[in-house]
C-alpha cells in the first residue's frame, strides 16, 4: 500500500511575512520611521556645537556612559549602530526588491506624460537612497573613524567638525547628502504612514505637512552646522 504524501512544510510566519509585498513595505515603513527618530536626535545633538567645545565634547562623552553601570563604557553605542546597521540592511534589501518586483509587474513602460509626480518621487527615492547609503560609509570613515579626516584627533569630536568643514569639498559633500535626506523624508514619512494605515482623507494634508516640516527641520539643523563653520560662527 501507497503511502500518503506527506504534506508540505508550513514557512515560518516570519519568513512568509518577509517574502510578501506587504511585509516588506511594512519592514521599509518601520525601519525609515526609526532613522527619522535617530537623526532627529542626532541633529539636536549636533547643535550643541554652538555651545562651545566644552559641552560639545562633554556631550560626546556622555553618550558613552548611557546605560551604566548596566552596560559598559561606549555598550550602548554600539549595540545602537548594530541595530542601525540591521534595520539599514533590512530597509535597503526590501527597497531594492519591491523595485524589482514593480519592474517585472509593469515590463512595459508608461506612456509618455503618465506618473509624472509618482515617477519623480519613486526616482528621488531610490537615487536618493543609493546617494546616502554611499554617504553614510564617508561619514563613518570621516567622523566617526577618522580615516578620512586629515586632521582628526581621537575623544576631541568639536576640533573634527570645525576642521572637517573647513574644507569646501567635504561641504559640498554634506550638503548634497542632506538635500538628498530631505527628499528622501519628505516622500518617506507619508509614505510609511500610508503603509502601516496610518493616513485618510482627513490625515492625509496634516501627514504630508508633518513629513515637509521633519524634512526642513532635520535638514536645516544638520546643515546649519557646516554653515555656521564656512562662516566662522563655529571655530
Amino acid at each position: 500500500m501507497a503511502l500518503a504524501p506527506a504534506p508540505p512544510r508550513r514557512r515560518p510566519a516570519l519568513v512568509t511575512f518577509w517574502r510578501s509585498t506587504i511585509g516588506k513595505k511594512v519592514v521599509m515603513a518601520v525601519t525609515g520611521l526609526m532613522f527619522v527618530a535617530f537623526l532627529f536626535v542626532h541633529m539636536a545633538g549636533n547643535l550643541k556645537v554652538f555651545l562651545g567645545p566644552r559641552h560639545f565634547d562633554d556631550y560626546a562623552a556622555w553618550l558613552r556612559t548611557i546605560g551604566e553601570p548596566v552596560l559598559q563604557n561606549a555598550w550602548y553605542l554600539s549595540i545602537q549602530r548594530v541595530v542601525l546597521l540591521i534595520a539599514l540592511v533590512l530597509h535597503v534589501v526590501a527597497a531594492v526588491q519591491l523595485s524589482k518586483r514593480d519592474r517585472q509587474a509593469r515590463p512595459v513602460k508608461y506612456a509618455h506624460g503618465q506618473r509624472r509626480k509618482a515617477s519623480f518621487a519613486t526616482h528621488t527615492m531610490r537615487w536618493g537612497g543609493a546617494t546616502l547609503a554611499l554617504y553614510l560609509v564617508w561619514h563613518i570613515l570621516d567622523l566617526t573613524v577618522g580615516v578620512a579626516n586629515q586632521d582628526f584627533r581621537d575623544g576631541q569630536p568639536y576640533h573634527n567638525i570645525v576642521a572637517d568643514f573647513q574644507v569646501w569639498w567635504v561641504n559640498l559633500i554634506y550638503i548634497v547628502a542632506l538635500l538628498m535626506l530631505g527628499l528622501h523624508i519628505n516622500h518617506g514619512f507619508w509614505s510609511a504612514a500610508q503603509t502601516l494605515g496610518i493616513t485618510s482623507k482627513t490625515r492625509d494634508r496634516a501627514l504630508k505637512t508633518v513629513g515637509s516640516v521633519l524634512a526642513v527641520v532635520i535638514t536645516g539643523g544638520f546643515l546649519i552646522v557646516p554653515i555656521a563653520v564656512m562662516a566662522g560662527w563655529v571655530a
